[in-house]
């Protein structure tokens, strides 16, 4: 390093920390252009990785990126596992350097993908025809291009820290996940996991969602094999093929890769069905002769429906205000009956339950509104959203037209802004703290759908799970909103409860 810059690392013009990643990305030509690898050459492999220097010094972009290179001989046993073939189209999510894919035999396509650009430009040299892409690995189903489909994926995720989110602790789960996505049924993944994503109590739930219609066919501890690295963690090993089966085999523990190869299973690939043609006419079956058609002598008319023209029409949400708010209703306990304090809605009907809020928040009247939302004239006349939610809409629309105070930056982890005078202004966003009952789905469908038809035609709807989902759509088209692909905001609100007979607590 002296030599190449001329000058010590006291001059502050390269740091220790450059020298590792120097000396890996040699590592990675060396092996790459070196015989490939048996279970019987990892011994060699792990005497050489023995004599490289200890990494004793981490930058911030290490931690921020959890730059921990595969290990020479690990990187072997994941070469030797993957049965690679000369027609397969291979992806490595969080490339590094390199050094998983160093060892494998020529494919038709390599794919490498990097978040780290200092990584992505050491890649390029060592891997001139590699197609290089630089995305969170964690977002591949979305942002990789919808063209590729890799065959054959070997992956060493972070475990920790995900971009956007910093701390992570199910960092390697998501881009485990968005792998076994990626891939056609019959691929296979070959993923270095942290110790802890195991079938115990705590991660049975997970484990299985992800290797939901896989079979898992080999799963390995090694307690030491990072510590050149400067790390102590222990990994599992996991060679998984997209096809449905058993995913709990028997776990091989071992301390070392040298003492795992000479008793590693190697597994055999199955072969990928090719997709089904799109040329060629579509074979007929012939129809089945029925007795009864047979004798039918007059065919049989179709029933004719009257269709119900849905009227489309649109009309501005129609209400006054209130300069005095309104009077708290009879309290029960620590709550009031929930109402809208500062407006009236022409034509809106009650919450068919009741709604409940806390004292504290019902003597807090809403500011006055200056915000008409436009929505499908029957969504009031056939009174589809109530006054409460309808309220909703109003106070959201007038949140949205408003910016924050100053100019903000995105903060580098996290959701976070911080000031800065060469940043950008935002608008404010609208936090919606109803709780069971008070219909937040229907809201949250006609906040986007008053946006919709006034030109806005982008929202993200985020779900938690599957079933959640599926109430998004339902609420969505209880309002007979128009189909558009799935969107939720965040700020200000009024938190409401439901209740039947008594308050809930």
């Amino acid at each position: 390093m002296e030599t190449l810059h001329g000058c010590s690392s006291a001059q502050g013009v390269w740091t220790q920390r450059d020298a590792y990643d120097l000396l890996e990305a040699a590592l990675t030509q060396h092996l790459r252009d070196a015989e490939k690898p048996t279970l019987a050459t990892i011994a060699s492999l792990s005497r050489l990785v023995e004599t490289l220097p200890t990494h004793t010094v981490r930058s911030e972009d290490q931690i921020r990126f959890q730059q921990f290179s595969t290990p020479a001989d690990l990187a072997a046993l994941v070469a030797i596992a993957a049965q690679a073939r000369q027609s397969d189209v291979l992806l490595e999510p969080s490339a590094g350097h390199g050094s998983l894919v160093s060892m494998l035999p020529p494919v038709a396509a390599l794919h490498l993908n990097e978040l780290d650009p200092k990584r992505r430009a050491k890649l390029a040299l060592l891997f001139p025809k590699a197609q290089i892409t630089g995305f969170d690995g964690a977002m591949l189903t979305s942002l990789a291009d919808h063209a590729l489909r890799p065959t054959l994926i070997v992956m060493n995720p972070p475990f920790s820290r995900s971009q956007g989110r910093g701390a992570d602790a199910l960092a390697a789960v998501r881009h485990l996940r968005a792998a076994i996505a990626k891939l056609p049924p019959g691929g296979r993944v070959v993923a270095i996991m942290p110790d802890w994503f195991t079938t115990s109590a705590k991660m049975l739930r997970i484990y299985e969602d992800t290797f939901a219609n896989c079979t898992v066919h080999t799963s390995c501890r090694l307690a030491r094999c990072y510590h050149k690295q400067g790390t102590s963690v222990a990994v599992r090993l996991f060679v998984v093929d997209k096809v449905p089966g058993n995913i709990k085999p028997s776990i091989l523990a071992r301390d070392t890769v040298e003492a795992l190869a000479a008793e590693f299973r190697i597994v055999k690939r199955p072969e990928i069905a090719p997709p089904p043609s799109k040329a060629g006419p579509i074979a007929q079956r012939p129809k089945a002769t029925s007795l009864f058609r047979a004798m039918r002598k007059t065919p049989r008319t179709a029933p004719q429906f009257e269709r119900k023209v849905v009227s489309r029409e649109i009309a501005p949400v129609v209400y006054t205000t209130l300069a005095t708010p309104r009077a708290l209703g009879t309290q029960a306990g620590v709550y009031v009956p929930y109402r809208p304090s500062r407006i009236d809605i022409a034509g809106s009907r009650e919450h068919p339950t009741p709604l409940v809020e806390s004292v504290a928040m019902g003597s807090i009247p809403a500011p006055v509104p200056d915000y008409t939302p436009r929505l499908h004239e029957r969504i009031v006349s056939e009174s589809q959203l109530s006054e409460a939610q309808l309220e909703t809409v109003i106070y959201a629309g007038a949140a949205w037209g408003q910016y924050l105070p100053g100019k903000f930056k995105p903060n580098e982890e996290g959701v976070g802004l911080s000031l800065a005078e060469d940043g950008r202004a935002y608008r404010k966003g609208y936090f919606l703290g109803d709780g069971t009952g008070a219909g937040k789905g229907r809201q949250i469908a006609a906040c986007i759908l008053d946006n919709w038809l006034a030109g806005r035609r982008q929202a993200i709807w985020v779900s938690k799970n599957e079933s959640l989902l599926e109430d998004a759509r339902r609420d969505w088209s209880r309002i007979r909103a128009p189909y558009v692909s799935d969107g939720r905001s965040s700020g200000r609100s009024r938190g409401r409860a439901w209740r039947q007979s008594r308050p809930r607590r």
